[in-house]
């Protein structure tokens, strides 16, 4: 934690908050009837998710507020809640140091406002409260709306090379977790079980989980802006960014 970091307790739970995002904080931050703007994420595909993510603000800030929920077949059982192990094991207070650390390192993630978590029993629920990065799409709507050429590839592989080279373990890379700006240029987000690993074998299965969320999203949908080429360029980009290190 930094000095700007607090831990309240709560009724059911805790929450930890960057002071030098919000002033003070309660469990209202973490219900979206409580924020003056509430909307839900929307997007083409799948790029709203699963349905559990706001954009919430007031004035001009604004924020994006996720609550946990179970994906796969476990989803289809226990909707939100998970098996209590500790504090700093939670979902919430899990991601929140993370992405924290990563702001650190001057990497492209949304910065980390507020994390809650509340427990009954063996099981706990959790939310986490971000700062929203504006202007940003997912690498599936970008090349859904229009083509994208050869420099955005190779730069879409030195900006994964660049938290690779951090040691930055993504457990969901997929081609809505990869998300561009105006510019084109990278973020990550969803940093749910996401952790800082030493190089290994997982550097190329993350990778290629990103080429099979391109394949699907082809398949599905073929007039897609893109083609076998492309993840060649971002594979150069990649290893261009490696041997240059």
């Amino acid at each position: 934690m930094t000095n700007t970091d607090t831990v309240i307790r709560t009724k059911h739970g805790a929450i930890v908050y960057d002071t030098e995002i919000i002033n003070q904080i309660s469990d209202a931050a973490f219900d979206p009837a409580s924020w003056p703007k509430a909307t839900p994420v929307t997007g083409t595909l799948r790029s709203a998710g699963r349905g559990n993510t706001m954009i919430v603000g007031e004035g001009s800030r604004e924020f994006v507020l996720r609550h946990y929920v179970r994906g796969g077949l476990p989803g289809k059982f226990i909707h939100d809640a998970y098996f209590w192990t500790g504090e700093q094991q939670t979902r919430a207070f899990s991601e929140w140091h993370l992405l924290a650390r990563l702001v650190a390192k001057g990497l492209p993630v949304p910065q980390p406002a507020a994390a809650r978590y509340q427990r009954s029993g063996l099981i706990y629920r959790a939310d986490l409260l971000t700062v929203r990065v504006p202007a940003i799409c997912s690498l599936a709507e970008r090349i859904s709306e229009r083509a994208a050429d050869e420099p955005f590839w190779l730069g879409l592989g030195r900006g994964l090379r660049q938290f690779h080279n951090a040691g930055v373990y993504h457990a969901d890379l997929n081609a809505y977790n990869v998300q561009v700006d105006i510019a084109d240029q990278l973020h990550l987000l969803d940093f749910d079980r996401g952790a800082l690993r030493e190089p290994g074998v997982w550097q190329q299965k993350n990778i290629a989980r990103l080429h099979r969320s391109l394949q699907k999203i082809k398949q599905a949908k073929p007039e897609i802006n893109y083609v076998p080429e492309n993840w060649d360029q971002l594979l150069e980009g990649y290893f261009s960014d490696s041997r240059s290190a």
